[in-house]
């Protein structure tokens, strides 16, 4: 038993050769490209510019007339932002319902969402109006919007990622996804 103890002492002194130093804490680094637009060209009723790293985009026609869906794709960040445009056709009807729609879509949130920030879009000379929500937490959406020409076209777009809401976890793709979104609303033109 003597042995033992001295050998476990002889251990004790002489694993411990440096000072234990603490580490500094690890964090994660993501860096996204710079975002480069283009100009779609879709058949839609409307253009706008698209970032590069959105590189799947799908169409479809929905149920109405002139109703359509358009997907934007990002891989790299595991997100998409969905798009449905909708023709107003000078209906103020259809306007109002349009409107109260997108902003009940947006409140449903209210149930996981931390907080909602809204901000006022405006671009007369394309005369282009909406609205941005920035919806912090775990929601399953973070960013949405909807704009219009208040006449004849009507377009809601929201942001999706492919994984469970953790706002902690995507909150560096959502900031970078809500600067493409911005960039949508601020280059749509109706045709």
């Amino acid at each position: 038993m003597k042995q033992f103890l001295v050998l476990l002492i002889v251990i004790i002194c002489f694993s411990c050769g440096k000072d234990a130093t603490p580490k500094p804490e690890a964090k994660l680094r993501l860096e996204y490209p710079e975002a480069n637009y283009s100009e779609t060209n879709l058949k839609m009723p409307f253009s706008f510019e698209k970032n590069a790293l959105a590189t799947n985009v799908k169409t479809r026609k929905l149920g109405g007339d002139d109703s359509y869906g358009i997907d934007l794709e990002y891989p790299a960040l595991k997100g998409t932002i969905y798009l449905t445009y909708k023709s107003i056709n000078k209906s103020e009807e259809k306007l109002i319902s349009y409107l109260r729609d997108a902003q009940n879509f947006t409140q449903e949130h209210t149930q996981k969402a931390d907080e909602i920030f809204s901000d006022l879009f405006e671009n007369p000379k394309n005369k282009v109006y909406g609205m941005f929500y920035e919806v912090g937490g775990n929601a399953a959406s973070q960013s949405q919007f909807y704009v219009t020409d208040s006449t004849d076209h009507f377009l809601t777009g929201s942001l999706y990622f492919y994984a469970k809401p953790n706002f902690d976890s995507i909150l560096p793709a959502a900031s970078y996804l809500k600067k493409d979104i911005k960039h949508i609303m601020e280059t749509i033109t109706w045709k």
